[in-house]
């Protein structure tokens, strides 16, 4: 979705690049009207300006723009209901139900884009590493390091063995031992934490297979990594940043995990069934009464 992409691209951009990435993330419709020179003058810039936006984008000129933009308002329109357009703001007023109604909105909306959009070629190559890796290093902190836990748990669970780094002594350390057996997943909304970008420098160095999941594919961790998964964001009011990607990341981490469960297929399905009673041997009985 070329909505999508603006909007993962956006924090990186110039102040003038930025102003026009806004304008057209605030009304698609009418951006798709007028010519490049247009929507400099509405933007206080430039048509140069546009067509460097364009660039930057990997778009090779701003009439691919308008058919992007004027495709995915056909899709959109295709495939909601009449009453879907919440947007992403909740006020100190609206009720729960239009609260769970955005919240909901925001998060399918994620889904769809990351989902659409994901790069099946790089989901492949970055299975097969896993599936293969004499070692997994996951990297990512604060709310990455939440959802670096979760993706450990899911390749531990069916046999990988996988580890979870979120302290960045540590996760140098790790990386300082990893060879090109090894692989790394390395975890970033932003693509610029240095806790993370760090660690996955020197697993680079060391050899290692590297992966990348961001909501930017030119940030410097996409470009430190040599395979790029991107996440899209389902933003609303109080949800920001790692908060409002988070679903469409774990989205990722399933396919990833989903995938390298069939590629080691033996393997996984024995772990599976060997740790399935765990979960029963820890559940509490209710008390027969009498």
């Amino acid at each position: 979705m070329i909505t999508a992409l603006i909007r993962s691209a956006l924090p990186a951009m110039s102040g003038s690049l930025r102003k026009v990435g806004e304008l057209v993330l605030a009304d698609p419709a009418a951006a798709t009207h007028g010519s490049a020179a247009e929507l400099g003058r509405r933007t206080g810039t430039s048509q140069a300006t546009v067509t460097r936006f364009c660039r930057a984008l990997g778009l090779d000129s701003y009439q691919q723009l308008l058919i992007e933009l004027a495709q995915e308002q056909g899709r959109a329109a295709a495939a909601a209901p009449p009453s879907a357009a919440l947007g992403p703001r909740i006020g100190p007023q609206d009720d729960l139900e239009h609260v769970i109604g955005v919240v909901a909105e925001a998060d399918l909306r994620a889904l769809r884009h990351t989902a659409d959009q994901l790069d099946r070629e790089a989901l492949e190559r970055a299975a097969q590493a896993l599936a293969q890796a004499r070692r997994i290093d996951v990297y990512g902190v604060g709310g990455s390091g939440i959802v670096a836990h979760e993706t450990q748990a899911r390749l531990f669970g069916i046999g990988r063995p996988a580890h979870a780094w979120t302290e960045v002594h540590a996760a140098e350390t790790s990386a300082a031992l990893l060879t090109p057996s090894d692989a790394v997943v390395a975890l970033s909304h932003s693509g610029t934490t240095r806790e993370v970008l760090e660690p996955l420098r020197l697993a680079a160095e060391r050899g290692a297979t590297t992966v990348a999941v961001t909501g930017d594919p030119r940030s410097p961790i996409a470009q430190a990594a040599d395979i790029r998964l991107t996440s899209f964001s389902g933003e609303t009011s109080f949800r920001r940043g790692n908060f409002g990607t988070r679903h469409s990341v774990l989205l990722i981490v399933d396919c990833l995990y989903a995938r390298v469960a069939q590629l080691t297929y033996e393997r996984a399905t024995a772990s599976l069934a060997l740790t399935a009673h765990i979960g029963d041997g820890h559940a509490v009985r209710p008390r027969r009464r009498g």
